[in-house]
């Protein structure tokens, strides 16, 4: 494991330390990884919805009443 030195703001680094304190991880380096891994599989969830979204805008668009499509929808879910 690589080792880094890095600056936090007092307001961060006494969050930081209250974690530690708190026992909810053993060091700041613990919770750091952890955030850090937090923020990466968040950062696939946002990518995984904007693939969606990126498809749905470019399926097109329907004359299809919201009735219409909502039925097409629970069908699809039965399938």
């Amino acid at each position: 494991m690589s080792r880094q030195s890095i600056s936090f703001t007092k307001p961060n680094d006494e969050w930081l330390k209250s974690q530690v304190d708190n026992r909810e991880y053993s060091s700041k380096s613990e919770l750091v990884n952890d955030l850090i891994r937090q923020a990466r599989k968040q950062q696939v969830e946002i990518n995984w919805i904007r693939a969606k979204i990126e498809k749905a805008e470019n399926s097109g668009f329907t004359n299809d009443s919201k009735e219409r499509i909502l039925a097409q929808s629970k069908s699809l879910l039965n399938d």
